[in-house]
């Protein structure tokens, strides 16, 4: 199909540049028009025009922005888009509105791609799968089952209140994790300046009065010349610690043992099943509703769960599924989900309503996972203040112990 380069002028009076595919100049120019644009010159694309047109965007203007796409534009702009098709506007149309009113950025730039690839023939799940990074396989195929459907603005709706309830999921696990990360840096901070300002002015008032300094005092003595002469060691020794976390989890069998070991620590154990279990509950239930095909909402519900033990169990459920089983059947038999869920997804299933009982099993996970955090962290304030109060104590005691022999020493002297 030909190509045409076009100048045209934006809603505000903004010259812009660009490339478009057209079986002829007037379709390309109504395809301009279309793109909400007023062309004022339209001609065959040149190769210097596609190079022109590549450096600057698809979209045309060259623009600088730093930075990708956050959740957030993507939830705002799901909404946005869904509430302007139920008005009755074409897709294409409203992705243009959408462009119109956003800033530079990637995701206007993807939006001004997804336009011209669906002025192209292309459907709108099939523009989204060309930026996997920002519109991962479960938007694109609730987007893929909304336009077979026929019901795009409702799928768009409920992907909007997915991600907005997975984020908050998230946001109140990261939550919980900064009050007791702070206190420990804080803690960190404190016994580093300890050891490096501190502990080697006692340790020169010891030396001179001479005399053997008590176990404790030794073992401070020397952390604190560690870190003043040696610190480089711990920080190297950090990195490749983490770099070898890695490259071990890398490894399936390593992931395998590690993910089983997990689940029966005590408190995080339960805290990630619960996780888990609001995540496979909501997004099967959301593609379900949505009109996707079980086995492949099943498929892409295993690539959301970071866990090798419960994706097993996912991967039984696809088995007994395509093999005309039940979904409660091999969750009860992987010893992972607790009963109530087994029970009620059983249910779903007897009374035709699974995707309204999955989205019950989520909501009361949530709650759940909620309460997990809260208590998880309440158990930990008081272990945290243990464990500093203790390595504050060794260190007053051992600065504090050789005083009290000072004046044997000076005595003996």
């Amino acid at each position: 199909m030909p190509k045409y380069a076009y100048r045209a002028l934006n809603r505000e009076g903004k010259q812009q540049f660009g490339i478009i595919q057209a079986d002829t100049q007037a379709l390309a120019l109504n395809d301009v028009r279309a793109l909400g644009l007023f062309p004022t010159h339209i001609k065959e694309a040149t190769r210097a025009d596609e190079r022109r047109a590549l450096r600057q965007g698809k979209g045309g203007i060259e623009e600088l922005y730093f930075g990708g796409v956050k959740m957030k534009e993507i939830v705002v702009m799901t909404r946005q888009l869904s509430t302007l098709i139920d008005a009755g506007l074409p897709l294409l149309r409203c992705i243009n509105v959408l462009i119109a009113q956003l800033k530079p950025c990637k995701l206007r730039d993807i939006l001004r791609e997804a336009a011209a690839d669906i002025q192209s023939g292309a459907t709108f799940a099939e523009a989204l799968a060309k930026h996997p990074k920002q519109f991962d396989r479960l938007f694109v195929n609730m987007v893929r089952a909304g336009e077979v459907g026929g019901m795009l603005e409702v799928v768009l709706q409920r992907l909007a209140l997915f991600m907005e309830r997975r984020q908050a999921l998230k946001r109140r696990v990261q939550g919980a994790m900064i009050y007791p990360i702070a206190v420990l840096l804080i803690a960190a901070g404190i016994v580093a300046f300890l050891l490096l300002k501190v502990v080697p002015v006692f340790a020169d008032i010891f030396l001179e009065f001479g005399g053997d300094l008590p176990g404790p005092t030794k073992i401070l003595i020397a952390a604190g010349d560690f870190m003043i002469y040696k610190w480089w060691t711990l920080v190297t020794g950090i990195c490749w610690f983490i770099i070898v976390i890695k490259l071990l989890m890398r490894s399936k069998q390593v992931k395998r043992v590690f993910d089983r070991v997990i689940l029966k620590v005590p408190l995080v154990g339960d805290l990630i099943v619960k996780v888990s279990v609001a995540r496979f509950a909501r997004t099967l239930g959301t593609l379900v509703t949505s009109g996707v095909p079980i086995l492949q909402a099943l498929k892409i519900t295993r690539e959301t769960i970071g866990n090798e033990v419960v994706q097993n169990a996912c991967d039984a459920v696809y088995d007994s599924v395509q093999d005309g089983g039940t979904i409660a059947a091999p969750l009860d038999a992987s010893k992972v989900f607790p009963a109530m869920v087994v029970n009620m997804i059983d249910v779903g299933e007897e009374t035709g309503a699974l995707d309204s009982m999955l989205m019950k099993v989520a909501d009361i996970y949530d709650a759940e996972v909620e309460a997990a955090v809260e208590g998880m962290l309440a158990l930990m304030e008081p272990l945290i203040i243990i464990v500093l109060g203790g390595i504050i104590g060794f260190i007053v005691v051992a600065l504090y112990l050789p005083i009290f022999t000072l004046g044997d020493s000076i005595t003996g002297g």
